[in-house]
C-alpha cells in the first residue's frame, strides 16, 4: 500500500531507498606482515583480535579477505585510511571496495 504525500503526487515508498552497500577487501602481497594486517583490521575496521586474525588468515591463504560492508562514503574512507597507513609504514598493502 503506497501512501501519496498531499500535493506531490509521489509515493513515500518511491522516495526512500537503501544506500548502496560496498564490501571492503584487503589483498595479499609478499611484503606486508601479518601483524600489520591485524593492526589495520583492529584500528581501521574495529575488529577484535580474533576477528582480525581470521580475516588476516583469509588474506594470507586465499589472497583476499573481506573486512566489512559499508555505505560508499564509509568504504571509501576506510580504503583511503588503509592505503595511507600502509604507505606511511612502508608496506604495499592494497585495499579495494566493490558493490554488494
Amino acid at each position: 500500500m503506497q501512501e501519496e504525500q498531499p500535493g506531490l503526487g509521489v509515493s513515500v515508498e518511491d522516495d526512500v531507498r537503501e544506500p548502496r552497500q560496498f564490501k571492503v577487501m584487503l589483498h595479499n602481497d609478499d611484503y606486508t606482515t601479518m601483524e600489520f594486517v591485524v593492526l589495520v583490521l583492529v584500528n581501521v575496521f574495529r575488529k577484535n583480535e580474533n576477528e582480525a586474525t581470521q580475516i588476516m588468515l583469509n588474506v594470507h591463504n586465499h589472497g583476499v579477505g573481506v573486512c566489512g560492508i559499508y555505505t560508499a562514503e564509509v568504504a571509501e574512507l576506510r580504503v583511503s585510511l588503509v592505503h595511507r597507513l600502509a604507505k606511511e609504514s612502508g608496506y604495499p598493502l592494497r585495499c579495494s571496495m566493490e558493490e554488494v
